[in-house]
């Protein structure tokens, strides 16, 4: 990626058509996510050959993996919202402090909960959803996942950074060198060396210690980013009540979905092994294609944060508009095609027979409610990147705070396995509603292409519409 000024990427994110710019920041972004969920999936795939419990481990340590991510997406976004507003305004030095001290706050929240995790593996280990013949499987994969936790966050945190700088290119390298590192040593770790479930972990764990290794150089070297300096560690109650202020939202979503998937893995334990291997195959692919939509949302983060540092308010919508219409199309069209085509995905990953027919029935479920996730998700990254916390907050945790946690206690006892399957389905769509309620005022404004005199100055929006 061709270094750019700070002039030049401010001109970018608040002058060039948001038709032009959301994509070019979104592409690196979606690839990096995809191949994360790629590698999860392989994962996934090769413990899948060694048994249904081995399979169900996995499904039981991604809890632990979304709750390490979704406290790091709290601490890289929360900051990330203010880099970009910072640079917007030209505000460097406020940008460098945000950016560092946002990276040594992840490492050392990594270190303290990494020697909790592991000091206290077996009780971690039943919380997260295990039953008794899959909890030696979940203790060999969640050894090396927690060893490489400090890692794994600060790598979150570096990437949400630079997509907010506008350097999503950089972050795609990471990840994406890290990621193709996780697929050619699952085979070579789980069978070869015959290492099992540990040997899968342990292929994460060093894909997320390179990608760190990665991030952290491209941050350092290139002089279009924000580098990480201990001399820009400034922890501080402004910057922590900053990143807090506008990271909770993220955690919101992030932490109850990993508190539901938890309670879920605990809820279809009553129907054995086959049920919780099932829904982890499930959640893989509604991750896969969430990871689609955050990435073209998060195109959509910079552009707005920095229009809106800008005062440019009619921009943000204008963004918003453009990132809903081709969310909502490709998420129509993949909800079609995983309704078609759910027989053959659940055979994929299934271990068993009974597996792959309960991951059939959950994956046609999900799929009808892929256009109202997508929805929620771009209405919660722009509440979020407006700094509206209080909006933003309630509408990422709608879905499992108000909608998941009651169904998932109502449903099963209803209707059974059947009840357990549909629970993340009626959430969704039930929480599409409540956040087009709250977001009315913010999508329905009319907006103007605002006009830019230079690269150098800011653009100049049209009459702005009220938020």
């Amino acid at each position: 990626m061709k270094s750019m000024t700070a002039e030049q990427r401010n001109h970018m994110l608040l002058c060039d058509p948001v038709s032009r710019v959301i994509p070019k920041l979104a592409v690196p972004t979606i690839i990096s996510m995809l191949i994360t969920n790629i590698y999860n999936m392989a994962d996934t795939f090769f413990v899948s050959q060694i048994g249904t419990s081995a399979s169900g481990a996995v499904g039981v340590i991604f809890s632990a993996m979304a709750i390490i991510q979704a406290v790091s997406f709290m601490i890289g976004m929360g900051a990330g919202t203010h880099v970009s507003q910072a640079l917007g305004a030209g505000n460097r030095e406020k940008a460098d402090a945000y950016a560092s001290t946002s990276f040594f706050t992840a490492f050392i929240a990594g270190v303290i909960l990494a020697f909790f995790s592991l000091t206290n593996i077996d009780a971690v280990v039943r919380f997260l959803g295990s039953t008794e013949t899959i909890a030696p499987y979940a203790k060999d994969y969640a050894t090396y996942i927690f060893y490489a936790m400090p890692f794994m966050m600060c790598s979150f945190v570096m990437n949400n950074l630079l997509r907010f700088e506008g350097l999503t290119m950089y972050g795609m390298v990471g990840i994406t060198a890290g990621g193709i590192l996780n697929i050619v040593l699952d085979p070579i770790l789980i069978f070869a060396l015959d290492m099992g479930t540990a040997g899968a972990a342990l292929a994460t764990a060093l894909s997320q210690v390179v990608s760190f290794c990665i991030l952290l150089t491209m941050c350092n070297t290139k002089a279009d980013a924000l580098s990480i300096r201990f001399s820009h560690f400034k922890p501080s109650l402004r910057i922590y009540g900053g990143i807090c202020y506008n990271g909770i939202p993220s955690l919101g979503r992030q932490g109850i979905a990993s508190i539901s998937n938890i309670l879920l893995n605990n809820a279809a334990g009553v129907y054995g092994d086959a049920a919780i291997a099932a829904m982890s195959i499930v959640c893989r692919y509604a991750m896969f294609i969430n990871s689609s939509v955050i990435g073209f949302g998060q195109g959509f983060q910079p552009v707005c944060g920095a229009a809106f540092g800008a005062k440019q308010t009619a921009r943000c919508q204008e963004a918003y508009r453009f990132c809903q219409r081709v969310a909502i199309a490709f998420s129509l069209a993949a909800g079609l095609a995983f309704f078609i085509f759910a027989p053959a995905l659940a055979a994929r990953f299934a271990p068993d027979a009974q597996s792959a027919e309960a991951a059939r029935r959950a994956l046609r479920l999900q799929s009808v409610a892929f256009p109202a996730q997508s929805a929620v998700i771009l209405m919660t990254m722009l509440t979020q990147a407006m700094g509206l916390t209080l909006r933003a907050s309630l509408v990422a945790t709608s879905r499992q705070a108000l909608f998941f946690l009651p169904l998932l206690a109502v449903l099963p006892r209803l209707f059974g396995l059947w009840g357990l399957l549909a629970c993340q389905s009626a959430s969704d769509l039930a929480a599409l509603g409540f956040s087009l309620a709250l977001t009315r005022g913010l999508r329905g404004s009319s907006s103007a292409r605002c006009g830019c005199s230079d690269a150098r100055t800011a653009c100049r929006s049209h009459p702005r519409s009220s938020f």
